[in-house]
């Protein structure tokens, strides 16, 4: 495993957002400490990784470099997308460096771990990496948040456009683990919706390198849409060898269900055109979502990704939670963090000037909007990372589960 490393943020001088808050209680140590846990080392690495620790460090430093009057410090450690491994560093960050709040959490099963240990601690996580819409479901938290996306905004996007496009039979090739089978779960409740059918699916290990079998049964499946419930380097590589197979040109079409930039740029437009694919950020958006990407490109030499920026936001909307509670105990925090409008270029990146805010409702989900977008043909692409056309936007209250049917206890 590797050893988390401690990333302290310079202070800078102070923005009105970093005046010192008048509260009881105050910061417990004299210190806020944010962990970014996340894959820094397999298949999700460019998803989420060192980006979104890159991500954190700005949000620390556009708030301040304090918040009343405390240092604030980002720790950082690389979870192998392993579950126990996620979890002994998180009790670790907890019991014994004072962490206070852990955010981004790349892995569904990492994620319900972590989110599941932070309710028994006591303790607040931010989910952006993780997918499942357990975390604001049936295994919610006081403590917990969901931001950036969910699998149930992919299947309302990428699921619903292409129903109603024609797509209305469905074969999923399926991530062996809670992601996976959350989002197949809930791609194909909304094809059923749409009036259309799933054929079959089959599941693949975590990290695979041949897809032969998998999309071969998919090929005779006969599927108008062959489902990629998967992510990362995994969907990547099936999308490289199912070209191999000839099945795009046999007439089927590929849908990347969570698929972002960041692996559309490592797999190039020659061999990514035409997918269809939902994100919650995207940088040529508008003026400020240019102006937030160019500053991230000139600190890491890329554009972000949903993933990258939904970090930041919670990043920043916890010191603002801290700020507006004076004080960096959890109950406290929590309460603002439920309350307080999410009002960043995050949340704002739509096209519509005056768009509301974001809101956290009372399961933990972040509501804002999303967009589907279709990734363009080379030669459509005027400038390095001008890898999307957009084609609409999903409200925020129609791409996320309404609380009551999410089956939070929270809510009930």
């Amino acid at each position: 495993m590797k050893a988390a490393s401690l990333l302290t943020a310079a202070a800078v001088a102070l923005s009105p957002l970093a005046a010192a808050a008048q509260g009881a209680g105050g910061i417990s140590d004299g210190v806020v400490r944010i962990g970014v846990l996340n894959d820094q080392s397999g298949v999700y690495a460019d998803f989420g990784g060192k980006w979104s620790v890159a991500a954190a460090q700005m949000a620390v430093e556009d708030f301040g470099g304090k918040v009343n009057g405390a240092s604030i410090q980002v720790v950082t450690a690389d979870h192998q997308n392993k579950a126990d491994i996620a979890s002994n560093i998180a009790r670790q960050w907890y019991d014994v460096d004072k962490v206070d709040m852990i955010t981004e959490l790349t892995t569904s099963s990492v994620a319900l771990a972590v989110q599941q240990l932070s309710r028994e601690k006591k303790k607040i996580n931010m989910v952006t990496g993780a997918a499942t819409a357990e975390l604001t479901g049936k295994q919610c938290s006081p403590y917990g948040f969901h931001w950036a996306y969910d699998t149930h905004a992919l299947a309302v996007g990428t699921g619903g456009a292409l129903v109603e496009n024609g797509g209305d039979t469905w074969f999923f090739l399926t991530a062996d683990y809670a992601f996976g089978y959350s989002l197949e779960e809930e791609t194909s409740k909304y094809v059923k919706l749409k009036g259309g059918k799933v054929t079959g699916a089959v599941r693949h290990p975590l990290a695979s390198s041949d897809f032969s079998s998998f999309l071969l049964q998919a090929q005779a499946s006969k599927a108008k849409i062959v489902g990629l419930a998967n992510a990362g380097l995994d969907t990547s590589n099936a999308i490289k060898q199912a070209a191999e197979f000839g099945i795009v040109e046999g007439g089927q079409r590929l849908a990347g269900l969570l698929f972002t930039l960041a692996e559309v740029h490592g797999l190039g437009l020659k061999a990514a055109q035409g997918l269809v694919l939902t994100e919650g950020w995207y940088w040529d958006l508008n003026d400020e979502t240019r102006a937030f990407a160019k500053r991230f490109q000139e600190k890491t030499g890329r554009m972000p990704n949903m993933i990258h920026v939904g970090t930041y936001s919670t990043v920043l909307q916890y010191l603002k939670a801290v700020q507006k509670a004076g004080t960096d105990e959890t109950e406290a925090v929590a309460k603002a963090l439920h309350e307080m409008p999410v009002d960043d270029v995050f949340a704002r990146g739509a096209t519509a000037a005056g768009k509301a805010p974001g809101k956290v409702l009372p399961n933990g989900r972040m509501v804002h909007d999303v967009y589907l977008f279709e990734v363009k043909k080379p030669g459509d692409s005027k400038a390095p990372w001008d890898y999307y056309k957009y084609l609409a936007t999903i409200p925020g209250d129609q791409a996320f589960m309404k609380p009551e049917a999410s089956g939070c206890p929270l809510v009930q």
